[in-house]
């Protein structure tokens, strides 16, 4: 498997675990471009895509994890807002 197919796995992997169905499936063109699947086989959810638009795609695809935030994000941010010409 190539590079380009590793990247448009793993997004399909995050999207399935996301969301909790494990029937999601990307093909691929003999174009070499991909299309996201809720079933092998299934009809296609979007339009075949260059491979970053279709991980792109997918990341938006589904229920969204929220954005972690460490203390340290927290207190990066509050500094930012103190310096901010206001």
């Amino acid at each position: 498997m190539s590079g380009r197919s590793t990247r448009a796995t793993s997004a399909v992997d995050r999207l399935k675990a996301r969301s909790g169905n494990p029937k999601y499936s990307m093909s691929r063109t003999g174009s070499g471009l991909f299309f996201l699947t809720e079933a092998p086989g299934g009809a296609p959810l979007c339009a075949p895509l260059e491979l970053d638009d279709f991980v792109a795609f997918v990341n938006g695809h589904g229920p969204q994890t929220p954005r972690r935030v460490s203390k340290l994000d927290v207190a990066f941010e509050k500094q930012l807002n103190k310096k901010a010409p206001g």
